[in-house]
């Protein structure tokens, strides 16, 4: 589905992503993990098209998406959750999704773009609080509007950037369920963490950064295993 290739990106003489390789199959979740500074925000960014790389290509479902502007890559199905979320606070959950499935697809009628929003607030379990404002939701609930809000765009594959980021551990678990309903659903995921038992849960396949590189992918229990791993996390060999 997605296959990145040699992708570079230098912030003046800070190389935040160096030659990374790696692709994404149909169906799977995918973890992309690695210590602070590793460079997994500055690759979601690279494929989400916020920043453009100075090497390397981006093929999305067979098309060219390297240096395709963000909106495009959204029309095209790649849909991305941020870690701090920024909903429009005065407006509804229904209608912050609204206007993520009206302008996710250009042309999307308006009937359609209710019908993919009530979809998504039965999937992402926020249709009681359909009517409530943005602004009045806790912080579980406002995680759950940024992901709703990337599948009201009918995305194809969904990155997600710690989208668990300061929950409890009993929310956590929430929102590991919520993902594996969302991949039921027939949306491919990667996703960046820093919690190992939310990545050991979820992934299918783990991609291990440092220092803008991939130093191992694999199986979570064979990337735990990897010597250049527990180097990167313990700062010693194993």
């Amino acid at each position: 589905m997605l296959r990145v290739r040699g992708l570079s990106k230098r912030f003046g003489g800070v190389v935040a992503a160096s030659g990374i390789d790696l692709e994404v199959e149909p169906g799977e979740i995918l973890a992309v993990i690695g210590p602070n500074g590793a460079g997994k925000s500055t690759l979601l960014n690279l494929l989400s098209g916020l920043i453009r790389p100075d090497a390397g290509e981006i093929t999305f479902l067979g098309q060219d998406l390297t240096y395709a502007p963000p909106e495009v890559r959204t029309w095209k199905g790649l849909g991305r959750a941020f870690q701090i979320v920024q909903p429009f606070p005065e407006m509804t959950v229904r209608e912050n999704l609204l206007v993520g499935a009206l302008y996710g697809k250009p042309g999307t009628p308006v009937q359609t773009a209710h019908r993919v929003v009530e979809q998504v607030l039965e999937l992402t379990g926020l249709a009681p609080k359909a009517e409530t404002e943005a602004g009045e939701l806790t912080l579980l609930e406002d995680k759950r509007l940024e992901l709703a809000r990337a599948l009201a765009t009918q995305p194809k594959l969904l990155l997600l950037d710690e989208v668990m980021a300061g929950l409890r551990p009993a929310e956590a678990l929430e929102a590991v369920a919520l993902v594996q309903r969302i991949r039921t659903s027939g949306v491919t995921v990667l996703f960046i963490e820093h919690l190992m038992p939310v990545v050991r849960a979820l992934a299918d396949r783990v991609v291990v950064m440092d220092y803008g590189q991939v130093i191992a992918q694999g199986s979570y229990a064979e990337v735990a295993a990897h010597p250049k791993v527990r180097q990167a996390y313990l700062g010693r060999s194993a």
